[in-house]
């Protein structure tokens, strides 16, 4: 899990990154990003619809993988951008870890934020 710092907090803390983001699109899941001048450290969030899966526990399970893929390449971001992984497909849950962290770096490289 990431440290505190680096959450979105707040009812409307993404609205900005949906209305003023640009988005990378990849087989399972896509990355909304844009460039947060007024903060020092990156924020992420990871949004996985009911749609996707009907078991809260295979939706946190996908939320904290990537989570867990984004915090080993935390030290690569480099400003600090707002950024929204959408997930839409379950397959992610029965992926292996080093797919996953293909996954979530090849679209921080598209991107631009590694």
């Amino acid at each position: 899990m990431i440290v505190k710092a680096h959450r979105f907090h707040g009812y409307g803390s993404l609205r900005y990154v949906y209305r003023n983001g640009k988005t990378v699109r990849g087989p399972l899941c896509s990355l909304k990003y844009v460039e947060n001048s007024r903060r020092s450290k990156y924020r992420l969030s990871v949004v996985v619809n009911k749609k996707v899966n009907g078991s809260a526990v295979v939706r946190n399970r996908i939320r904290r993988r990537i989570y867990e893929s984004a915090r080993r390449l935390e030290t690569k971001i480099i400003r600090p951008y707002d950024l929204v992984f959408t997930v839409f497909s379950d397959q992610i849950y029965k992926l292996p870890s080093d797919q996953i962290d293909l996954l979530v770096s090849g679209q921080f490289r598209d991107a631009g934020v590694i």
